[in-house]
């Protein structure tokens, strides 16, 4: 069976012009304030039930916090520093990646930019600063 007839693929968009996929320029997203310092989140729209993806730039007085249901991937672009996850120090420099699990207590520390991804899309009722 070939790809355009396999039935693991969407079928084509419907009539109305509906995409199958979205496009985030993350350095044009405004930043949010957040526990680690300032994040761009995209794909963060109601549809999506996947992930998101954040551009983060991490600040030296980051704060701990968990996630109850969130599991993240971060993959650091730039800088050094560490990552405290339940209560271990671990460093960072460029193209580390670490999955942090829900429940890890965890923070980023250094002048960092990385990119995160949270599964399922950040939801801020599941940040718990310690």
């Amino acid at each position: 069976m070939s790809a355009a007839t396999s039935p693991d693929i969407a079928p084509a968009p419907a009539a109305t012009g509906e995409k199958r996929f979205a496009v985030a320029q993350l350095d044009e997203i405004p930043p949010t304030p957040c526990p680690c310092g300032q994040a761009r989140r995209a794909f963060k729209e109601p549809w999506n039930t996947l992930a998101s993806v954040h551009l983060t730039d991490i600040s030296v007085d980051s704060k701990l916090h968990y996630h109850k249901k969130m599991t993240e991937i971060y993959v650091v672009l730039e800088g050094e520093g560490y990552l405290e996850a339940d209560g271990e120090r671990i460093p960072l420099k460029p193209m580390t990646s670490i999955m942090i699990r829900p429940g890890c207590v965890h923070r980023a520390v250094g002048n960092l930019r990385i990119i995160n991804v949270p599964m399922p899309p950040f939801d801020p009722a599941d940040e718990f600063e310690v």
